[in-house]
């Protein structure tokens, strides 16, 4: 559906001296890349291991309550640590892979391996506390994998097509979503053990998922790289000293388009800034007339300075050769982003809005409740949601880019209020049913990956991984309390009251949420982060 780079190298052309806005336009034969190929790739890892995790949840509920006999209290328990369990860890695989310099791969390659070893642990678990520590070490695996991954997709995008690479990335991790509740419902039907034939298979297509990472995904640095390859911020006016042969931007990472910058193309931030406006063409002087300097590289006037090896490019403003090495990342600076206005709001906003999202779990247990599903139909109930996020999630994605991310994020919670509106309703029948998981999918669709797209406006490149987990372990905290909370609400209560308590404290959070708004509004800048 999406290219990631098709754009064809023109030709080197003799020596000339072009125009500044001849320099400033993308060269012919180019197209604006939609997609990196690091999102695709790992949106078929993601692809591939839902259609594994989700054959699991697709079946649990029923297993533990039905199977197992568990109260609503105890599958309450067991469900938030399924769902905010990996809090614990996220903010430890985000700061893992920041620091490793680039080891965002690997990070994310060792939570993908523990949680594929967890699957056939099930099938000896049969207990609360063992399926407890099962489900924890599971969602131990998704917390360490949750951020780096995020962060690998951020970094392999362009600020102006962020929110539709992780549009493009839900959309296949639900493809898998929607893939494993089926691939369930078939296993259920063709065996006996059912549930034990589930948790192989399970297991089986998440050590391919492994596999596919390890093979085809590449580390933190290649895909900021792959980044700077595919933006198209124009074309490079640069050459080598001495020289008429024109060099390619992808040699040198120089760029004077919707800006110029001399030496390689860096992410850390400390680099000279996008957005200086190149006056000049190859070769020319700089504005005042003067030279420039032959050491510093600075002319007289808003000249053109030196980059590495002798290459000369016009950035408007004298420049360092190339960017200092940026500091190790540390524990302190993760959290210390806490300090920085527009992410902590939308991390408090996401924790708020976080302990009123009733789960997935109880959500489909309510809809079987209302509509006496047999339970051989359970595990389809999830293809519902799943295929309202597979068709939402990227046209979605490019709303929240062009007219905001933060509207689309609180727009995605007022769905979900509507459907528990829905479930408290006296409308009953298929149609009702099929209303609830629309707007479930759509909700998903409206918050996941716009989420992510917004707080890493808010990131630097450097601290991604940490800062995105920050964002998330609030969320998953939060869901945790919720499903906790529900439980024991529908314990005490019924499921009614439960579900009426839940609908009116979403309610007060969205507006909490729609009056702590990110100071600035949640769009992309131009060029690259």
């Amino acid at each position: 559906m999406y290219v990631a780079d098709s754009r064809a190298v023109a030709p080197e052309a003799p020596a000339t001296t072009p125009s500044a806005d001849s320099a400033a336009r993308p060269r012919a034969g180019r197209r604006r890349a939609a997609v990196a190929p690091t999102v695709l790739a790992l949106g078929t890892v993601s692809l591939i291991t839902d259609v594994s995790s989700e054959m699991v949840t697709a079946v649990l509920p029923l297993y533990l309550v039905a199977g197992l006999g568990l109260s609503p209290l105890g599958f309450g328990l067991l469900d938030g640590i399924y769902n905010g369990f990996s809090a614990l860890v996220r903010l430890v695989g985000g700061h893992l892979a920041d620091r490793g310099g680039g080891r965002h791969k690997w990070v994310a390659g060792a939570g993908y391996a523990l949680s594929a070893a967890c699957k056939p642990l099930l099938l000896v678990a049969q207990t609360l506390t063992p399926i407890g520590l099962v489900l924890a070490a599971d969602r131990t695996g998704k917390g360490l994998r949750t951020a780096p991954r995020d962060a690998l997709i951020s970094l392999s995008s362009t600020p102006e097509n962020r929110g539709r690479a992780f549009g493009v990335h839900r959309a296949m991790d639900t493809a898998g979503a929607l893939l494993g509740p089926l691939v369930a419902f078939l296993i259920l039907r063709a065996t006996v053990d059912g549930y034990d034939a589930v948790f192989m298979v399970s297991f089986c297509v998440a050590v391919v998922g492994v596999l596919v990472l390890v093979l085809f995904v590449p580390g933190g640095a290649a895909a900021q790289a792959g980044a700077a390859r595919v933006s198209d911020t124009g074309a490079c006016a640069v050459r080598p000293s001495g020289t008429g042969a024109g060099v390619r931007p992808s040699d040198t990472g120089a760029c004077a388009g919707s800006g110029a910058m001399s030496g390689p193309a860096s992410d850390s931030g400390s680099g000279p800034a996008y957005g200086s406006r190149s006056e000049s063409g190859v070769g020319s002087k700089s504005g005042s007339g003067a030279e420039p300097d032959p050491v510093t590289g600075a002319g007289a006037g808003a000249g053109a300075s030196s980059g590495p090896a002798g290459l000369e490019c016009a950035t408007g403003a004298g420049a360092p050769a190339g960017p200092a090495p940026a500091p190790r990342p540390t524990l302190r600076a993760a959290l210390a982003l806490l300090h920085r206005p527009e992410l902590r709001r939308i991390a408090v906003c996401a924790l708020l809005l976080g302990l009123a999202t009733v789960s997935d779990s109880f959500v489909f247990l309510l809809l079987q409740r209302r509509l006496g599903v047999p339970d051989r139909w359970f595990a389809l109930l999830p293809l519902g949601t799943a295929a309202a996020f597979l068709l939402l999630a990227v046209p979605l994605g490019r709303l929240a880019d062009r007219t905001g991310r933060w509207r689309v994020f609180v727009g995605g919670h007022g769905a979900l209020l509507l459907a528990y509106a829905l479930l408290l309703s006296s409308w009953q029948g298929t149609a009702a049913a099929c209303a609830v998981l629309l707007l479930h999918g759509g909700f998903y669709a409206a918050t996941d990956g716009v989420l992510m797209a917004a707080a890493s406006d808010s990131v630097p490149t450097e601290l991604r991984s940490s800062g995105l987990a920050l964002v998330q372990t609030g969320q998953a905290l939060a869901r945790f309390v919720c499903s906790l909370g529900f439980g024991a609400a529908w314990t005490a209560w019924g499921d009614r009251t439960a579900l009426t308590a839940s609908a009116v404290l979403l309610a007060l959070c969205a507006v909490l949420a729609l009056g702590l708004r990110p100071i600035r509004p949640s769009v992309p800048s131009e060029g690259l982060v």
